[in-house]
């Protein structure tokens, strides 16, 4: 039987937690608040996905390595679905109209519309939008 995880907890190093909440809010997610700390925030993605909000202090209690510069290195890039192209362009614009930054230009491959942003600490995200109908006309 192949493994299949309930639930996906991110966690991701911050410098400054409450711009990163505040950023995440502006954004539209939410928090929850039994998870949330003073050095940790709880960010919601959705039913079975969080992001643990980190001070980089508490972040190097859990790996020993050396945390990444995220001005200069990327380890990760998240990847959120979309339900509709405008919505990837709503989601990416309200990010970098609340301080984050563009990290690629909108890319359109027919059957999938990608755009992405880096948030407030240089995390890379991407927002997504696959029209399966036109990827099986394919």
């Amino acid at each position: 039987m192949a493994y299949q995880s309930q639930n996906i907890f991110i966690n991701l190093p911050v410098k400054d937690l409450n711009k990163s909440t505040t950023f995440f809010k502006e954004l539209g997610f939410e928090f929850n608040l039994q998870f949330t700390t003073e050095d940790t925030a709880s960010m919601i993605i959705s039913d079975n996905i969080f992001a643990l909000l980190m001070l980089e202090e508490r972040f190097k209690e859990f790996s020993k390595k050396k945390i990444v510069d995220t001005a200069t290195s990327a380890q990760a890039i998240f990847c959120l679905s979309a339900e509709s192209r405008d919505q990837v362009d709503a989601l990416v614009n309200k990010a970098l109209s609340s301080g984050g930054k563009s990290s690629s230009d909108p890319q359109d491959h027919g059957f999938m519309y990608v755009w992405g942003f880096q948030d407030v600490d240089g995390h890379l995200w991407e927002i997504a939008y696959m029209d399966v109908s036109a990827m099986n006309q394919g």
